[in-house]
């Protein structure tokens, strides 16, 4: 990663004053306080890979708090934060809910009122995601805020190495590929917060986290044109029947779900600038469709226009 500030240097008088005025420039508006005596020291560094952010903070022990006001005034209000933690341990409170993390665990935060503390020679990676991309999949992140995902999960053991892994690698990857692996990294979280809702959960909730387990298994193989209920409901462990009961339970259908996605997500790619050179029968097979004479009648059936039309519209930024 690239360092952008340390404490080295500095008058032991001075380092935790700058270090507290960096935090609020970099990442969100907190107040922070001290929870020791010892000397303070700090140090970030940051990397990018395709379009997410992340920062790699080192520091002591502090007390740090999102504040209403603070949580209202700040520009990443559309963001959710997910926390690596590399050494120390740290404590999390957000959404009436608190959880201890130690190196390996993975937990979710999001840019409302909450407390963070550190221990000294606490180190953490935070990754900034837009919320919309955990909500289309697991529903609002108040149901998963401050939910340690320990390191004896098996996919939160398999995301931590996989993002640590492609800041290595991350220089080696051109533009696309880099976007491809870090939608693949999300997948993983996605993965991680739903094994972990799936555990323990009040019988009154666990329909609730059926689905969302199922929307995110979805999300992940949208690609896959073997994809429909029976295959859904086998890979969420649930029958069939069941899984449709859950879906009519909230005015769903199974399917309708898969394909109102797939279109969705073909809409999403035929939109990017970045994409244009991209067939369309090859984005059709990219989401899943067997045929680009079927993706076609369904896209126009769902968005009034054929897949070359709503290409070119976006393009030009007409409605």
């Amino acid at each position: 990663m690239q360092p952008v500030f340390t404490t080295d240097g500095l008058h032991p008088k001075n380092s935790f004053q700058i270090w507290r005025e960096v935090l609020f420039e970099r990442l969100v508006p907190i107040e922070i306080e001290r929870l020791d005596d010892r000397p303070f020291a700090g140090k970030m560094e940051v990397a990018s890979v395709g379009s997410l952010n992340m920062s790699r903070v080192t520091q002591g022990a502090l007390r740090s708090e999102t504040t209403p006001n603070a949580a209202r005034h700040h520009d990443r209000a559309g963001m959710a934060v997910v926390l690596f933690k590399l050494a120390g341990t740290s404590t999390c409170l957000q959404d009436g809910r608190d959880s201890v993390q130690k190196p390996g665990d993975i937990v979710v935060l999001d840019h409302r009122p909450a407390v963070v503390t550190t221990s000294a020679g606490s180190q953490s990676v935070f990754l900034e995601l837009p919320r919309e991309r955990l909500e289309n999949m697991l529903g609002p992140t108040r149901l998963y805020t401050a939910l340690a995902m320990g390191a004896e999960l098996a996919s939160t053991s398999l995301a931590a190495t996989f993002f640590r892994e492609l800041v290595q690698v991350r220089h080696r990857l051109d533009p696309d590929a880099a976007e491809r692996m870090s939608a693949i990294g999300v997948d993983l979280i996605v993965a991680c917060i739903a094994e972990r809702m799936a555990k323990e959960v009040p019988q009154p909730l666990h329909g609730t986290v059926v689905v969302q387990r199922a929307k995110a298994y979805v999300e992940a193989h949208l690609g896959d044109p073997t994809l429909d209920p029976p295959h859904l409901a086998a890979a969420v462990g649930v029958s069939l029947r069941r899984l449709q009961e859950l879906f009519h339970e909230r005015g769903q259908h199974i399917s309708d779900w898969i394909w109102q996605r797939r279109l969705e997500a073909a809409a999403k790619q035929l939109a990017d600038p970045s994409g244009a050179h991209i067939q369309i029968g090859a984005v059709a097979f990219g989401c899943g469709f067997a045929s680009q004479a079927h993706f076609s009648r369904r896209f126009k059936e769902h968005h009034g226009m054929s897949p070359r039309e709503y290409r070119i519209a976006a393009l030009l930024g007409t409605p």
